[in-house]
């Protein structure tokens, strides 16, 4: 692969992940409620569902997930009612003034990580970006393994500094409320951003 290719790729990625849409929903809402640090499993589930369509795509598999279309749908639905859930779910939580949020309760880093890679494997943007835009200036059949590792040694870093840096924004503006009260505003703000980003899957083809 050519520098040349290798940079517009990165700049592709950067467009898509600095793009709002659900992944930022969720990573965004996540933080208010809970905190950078707690937005981290989630982000790392986000990377990998586009890790994964990744791998889909150069290795030619974009066949059998298109003969899978209506368990796509199944999954499309299904990770969109799970946000949904989970934006509900904060909207009936009594914010204290802890730093805490019910929607992490202890151990929760794996409902995280699940969390973040339903959202993107449902995500019909990550879809097309991997299936359709990806062909169109990287020739899949060409690229050899040290391609792919390059490939996702730039997925990686974008992704991860982009999601960062949304969670840590998100977390100045929690930081200004501290008050039982204004937790209980967030959350709600919070479970909106979620139940918003829930129906934007399901709804989205």
């Amino acid at each position: 692969m050519s520098p040349a290719t290798a940079l517009a790729f990165a700049a592709a990625i950067f467009v898509l992940a600095a793009t709002p849409g659900p992944g930022i929903l969720a990573t965004v809402s996540r933080s208010l409620a809970s905190g950078a640090r707690r937005s981290l499993p989630l982000i790392l589930g986000l990377i990998l569902g586009d890790l994964i369509y990744l791998l889909l795509a150069v290795y030619g598999l974009s066949y059998a997930a298109r003969a899978l279309g209506g368990l796509f749908v199944v999954v499309k639905l299904l990770g969109g009612a799970y946000l949904v859930f989970l934006g509900v779910r904060l909207w009936l939580t009594r914010a204290s003034g802890s730093a805490t949020s019910d929607l992490d309760p202890p151990g929760s880093a794996l409902a995280g990580l699940l969390q973040g890679l339903i959202t993107t494997l449902a995500n019909p943007k990550v879809i097309l970006f991997y299936g359709g835009f990806l062909p169109t200036f990287v020739d899949l059949q060409a690229l050899a393994l040290p391609d792919v590792l390059l490939l996702a040694g730039i997925v990686v870093p974008i992704l991860f500094a982009v999601l960062t840096g949304y969670a840590l924004l998100a977390e100045r503006a929690r930081r200004l409320i501290r008050s039982p009260d204004g937790r209980c505003r967030l959350n709600r703000v919070s479970g909106t951003i979620l139940i918003v980003a829930g129906v934007w899957i399901a709804a989205r083809s």
